[in-house]
């Protein structure tokens, strides 16, 4: 007996002797020494944690300067002239003044120097988080009682209006919810964006700290490109209006993208001619040299700052042609030089703000580690997915302090990096020291711009998220579910909100899942001729049957959610149903014992009740085996394991064996702390097997010893 048990542990890879007696220890001294070891405090523990918490002191004191300067101050000044016009762009979407985003993209990029641990990775001001700073900052601008139109002059709140000679902007003497002190309408909209990204932040940290970047499992792909193509809309939707020159209301709440299009329509014929040819000359410069950069991007050293000089010809333009006054062309006004003085994010304002920051904490950590795992794999080093968490968190806690908005990895600034040569986080640095330069000195050049020109820019950079469209047939022929996916939450997003159709993606991504789990494939298997291998029926041909008996797969876990639909494709596939057999067995015998009793009359065809029910029961089955392959089944809960107990009662009522090939060591531990060995596991061998074919040959065998004892 005991040689036999040996024989089957080492036919499963477990040695006889791998379960030795256990060795208890105290749990208690465990804790107080693990406890011990983790609030100790030492000097190499504190030099460990500042190099842990600060990357740079580790990377920097070996940087290699003659191999990697050069390409890091190369791609540094690239990526610097590429943020100055971003930066005032995407000031648009974030319904701010463009001083704000070029302090967004200063301190970023320094901290991220400082803290982060990707290489290549470019954190900055981003289109996506521009646009959900912006929506939840007008939304609290309109319950203020300001007006967001832009060129307009804001109407009147729950305060007295004044006007302040000095600054000549409008201010509020604002009385709700505790914000008592004189606010304008940009002061009121930056606090708001600080006291977002200041929350956003603190999130984004205590992430960290407790370990929760699982989270970011849960946006797949299909979600973030759809996703990313929703929110493209609706910032292509929120740019139309500049193109063209209209003054419309920014529109708030769901459906923005709808009632923005037919605010459009309906004032299309205010359309400013000026702003319309400036859009149709920029549009076609910057995609002229797009489409030509990446044709040639093989050939150049670098990408072409089309960007900039196309801010410098129209800000040149506009200011000698003089088209804000002679054509009423929008343009971005004045920009201020130098640095505000800091200031603390409002509380109050914070608790307004609690709930949308939790959406843009995920996205910006999505966004920062998934580039960065991409660049890190591409480069062969690696990255701590939770060091990138406090990285990003910190970009947002401490610029909030200093008057800017939530910033993320961004992808097109990343490959553009990686692309002119970027070797360090140094890169960084000398982008900041560019913008810097533009802030203390450049800033009030800008000043003619017209904003057309930035929707244009804005519009331009949305090609890569726009082009996901042209992928739908090819994304539909890998896999229609992720393109159902894809569909969903792209739709949720442009047409309802970015938050909500995030939420609605991964909702429905994850019912996707529980759906397939549900009602996953099943199949009975034939025998691949002269193998030893067993494939289904119906997607191969040529398969041979095995006499007396069924193999059935099952491609998914076994728990409670698809227990009935187990039994069921069960039975219908092996066209019997044990319990109604069972049922059926018992009425013949019972009919069998009443003609009995009343002398064995004969009953159909002159036969007696004995040979009809001999006729009627036996033939209904055609075999004597049930092999399960397991090879799908990841995990068995505790419904799994008694629905495989209920069956194996069920179908040996029938004289018909049960066995279990290609479990993993999950499924057989489940199975046996189960109870569907026995206590003992005496019968483990004759139910358990490492191979269908293992188990078809012991079915075989088994009933030829039948036959030969009959």
């Amino acid at each position: 007996m005991h040689l036999k048990q040996d024989r089957h542990k080492i036919l499963y890879n477990e040695p006889p002797s791998i379960r030795g007696t256990r060795v208890k220890a105290n749990r208690k001294e465990i804790v107080l020494a693990k406890l011990r070891k983790s609030f100790s405090c030492t000097p190499r523990k504190l030099k460990n944690f500042a190099m842990d918490f600060f990357p740079v002191l580790r990377w920097l004191p070996k940087y290699q300067c003659k191999e990697y300067i050069w390409g890091d101050v190369m791609s540094g000044l690239v990526i610097g002239i590429i943020l100055v016009p971003q930066a005032i762009a995407y000031s648009l979407l974030a319904g701010l003044k463009p001083i704000y985003s070029l302090y967004t993209s200063f301190f970023a990029n320094i901290i991220y120097f400082l803290m982060g641990t990707s290489r290549h990775v470019s954190v900055g001001i981003f289109s996506l988080i521009s646009l959900m700073v912006g929506q939840v900052v007008d939304r609290e601008l309109l319950l203020a009682g300001f007006d967001l139109n832009d060129d307009a002059t804001p109407a009147l709140g729950h305060g007295s209006l004044q006007t302040d000679s000095q600054s000549n902007t409008t201010v509020f003497n604002l009385t709700t919810e505790g914000m008592n002190a004189e606010c304008g309408k940009e002061c009121y909209a930056i606090g708001i964006a600080t006291a977002l990204t200041f929350v956003a932040g603190v999130y984004q940290v205590l992430m960290g700290v407790f370990r929760l970047g699982f989270v970011s499992m849960y946006l797949s792909e299909s979600v973030l490109d759809g996703f990313a193509t929703g929110a493209s809309l609706t910032i292509l939707t929120a740019q139309v209006k500049y193109l063209i020159g209209i003054k419309i209301p920014r529109s708030q709440g769901h459906g923005m993208l709808v009632i923005t299009w037919i605010n459009i329509f309906r004032n299309i014929s205010q359309a400013n001619i000026c702003d319309i040819i400036t859009s149709a000359i920029c549009i076609v410069v910057l995609v002229t040299a797009k489409e030509l950069g990446d044709r040639y991007k093989h050939k150049l050293k670098f990408p072409l700052p089309t960007e900039l000089v196309v801010i410098v010809v129209a800000t040149l333009v506009s200011h000698y042609g003089n088209l804000n006054e002679v054509y009423s062309s929008s343009v971005s006004g004045a920009i201020p030089t130098g640095f505000i003085a800091p200031k603390v994010p409002r509380f109050d304002l914070m608790i307004r703000v609690a709930v949308d920051a939790l959406p843009l904490a995920v996205v910006s950590f999505v966004f920062t580690v998934s580039l960065s795992e991409m660049c890190a794999k591409k480069y062969a080093y690696t990255i701590r997915a939770n060091q990138e968490m406090f990285a990003v968190g910190f970009c947002n806690i401490i610029p909030s302090f200093f008057h800017s908005f939530a910033t993320s990895a961004a992808l097109a600034k990343t490959l553009v990096k990686t692309s002119t040569g970027c070797q360090t986080q140094v890169s960084g640095v000398i982008s900041a020291m560019v913008v810097l330069l533009v802030l203390l000195f450049l800033a009030p050049l800008f000043y003619s711009l017209q904003k057309c020109v930035l929707a244009c820019i804005i519009i331009v950079s949305l090609r890569g998220a726009l082009r996901k469209f042209r992928d739908v047939p090819a994304r539909y022929h890998v896999n229609k579910v992720d393109t159902a996916v894809w569909v969903v939450t792209m739709s949720a997003s442009a047409l309802i909100s970015t938050e909500i159709g995030l939420l609605v993606g991964i909702v429905f991504s994850m019912l996707c899942i529980i759906v397939r789990t549900q009602q996953p494939r099943t199949a009975l298997l034939g025998q691949i001729q002269d193998t030893n291998f067993y494939e289904d029926d119906l997607e191969y041909e040529n398969l041979s049957s095995v006499p007396k008996v069924k193999i059935f797969r099952f491609e998914a876990p076994l728990y409670y959610a698809n227990r009935n639909y187990f039994l069921k494709s069960l039975y219908r596939l092996t066209d019997l149903d044990p319990n109604l057999e069972a049922v059926r067995r018992k009425k013949y015998e019972k009919k069998e014992k009443q003609h009995l009793k009343k002398g064995n009359q004969p009953t159909v065809n002159g036969l007696g009740s004995r040979d009809t029910t001999l006729q009627l029961v036996p033939k209904q089955i055609d075999f004597q085996a049930l092999v399960v392959d397991c090879s799908s089944i990841p995990f068995l809960d505790t419904t799994g394991v008694n629905t495989l107990k209920e069956i194996l009662k069920d179908y040996k009522e029938l004289n018909i064996s049960i066995l279990l090939a290609c479990c993993n060591p999950s499924v057989i531990d489940s199975l046996k702390r189960g109870g569907y060995f026995g206590k003992d596991f005496g019968s483990m061998q004759e139910m358990l097997f490492y191979s269908i074919h293992n188990a078809v040959r012991f079915a075989k065998d088994q009933k030829l010893t039948a036959d030969c004892s009959v």
